[in-house]
C-alpha cells in the first residue's frame, strides 16, 4: 500500500520588484527599522534585547502601527488611497535577519508571527472601515486599499554566522 501527499506549502508574499543597480536605495531612518536576530541556538534578539516567540507578534503590531505616534516609532507618511482617503501609512521596515544555523522550524515560527501581526493589522483596519474581516473582503478595491494601507514591510538579509549568544 502506498499513499501520496501532497506537501507543497509555503510562505506567500509578493516580491517587490528588482532594484535597479544604478539607483542609490533609500536611506532608511533607525526608527523605521525594527530589527530581529535570530541566532544558531534560535534564540531572537528583538531591537537589541532577548526577545521571546510568544511576543513578537504584539511587538511587530505596536510598531508597524504607532498607535500613539511615538517619536521612536516609524514615521507615517499621508498618501491618498481609494475607499479610504487620506490615510497614514507606516515608513516602518522590519529587518530580520538568521543565522546559518537557525533551524527551519524557528524559522517559520518567525515568520508566522510577523505574518499574523500584518493579518491582524489588515484585518483591523478593513473591520474599522468596511465592518468585515480582511480575510472575508471580496472586492478587490477594498482589498488593494488594505494591503496599500498595511503593507508588507519585511526585508530579509541573506543568513550569515552570527553567534551562539545573545
Amino acid at each position: 500500500m502506498a499513499s501520496n501527499m501532497n506537501t507543497d506549502s509555503g510562505i506567500f508574499r509578493r516580491l517587490p520588484p528588482p532594484i535597479d543597480p544604478a539607483q542609490k536605495p533609500p536611506e532608511i531612518k533607525e526608527r523605521n527599522i525594527f530589527t530581529i536576530l535570530v541566532n544558531k541556538n534560535d534564540r531572537l534578539l528583538v531591537e537589541g534585547r532577548e526577545g521571546d516567540i510568544s511576543t513578537l507578534k504584539d511587538q511587530a503590531k505596536e510598531f508597524l502601527s504607532n498607535p500613539s505616534d511615538d517619536i521612536n516609532l516609524p514615521e507615517k507618511r499621508v498618501e491618498f488611497i481609494s475607499v479610504l482617503g487620506d490615510f497614514p501609512i507606516s515608513k516602518g521596515v522590519i529587518s530580520l535577519k538568521n543565522d546559518r544555523g537557525t533551524s527551519y522550524e524557528m524559522y517559520i515560527k518567525v515568520q508566522n508571527e510577523l505574518t499574523k501581526a500584518i493579518n491582524e493589522l489588515r484585518d483591523e483596519l478593513s473591520r474599522e472601515r468596511f465592518g468585515i474581516a480582511f480575510t472575508n473582503l471580496n472586492d478587490t478595491t477594498y482589498i488593494n486599499a488594505i494591503q496599500k494601507a498595511v503593507p508588507v514591510s519585511i526585508s530579509e538579509a541573506e543568513p550569515e554566522n552570527i553567534g551562539g549568544e545573545q
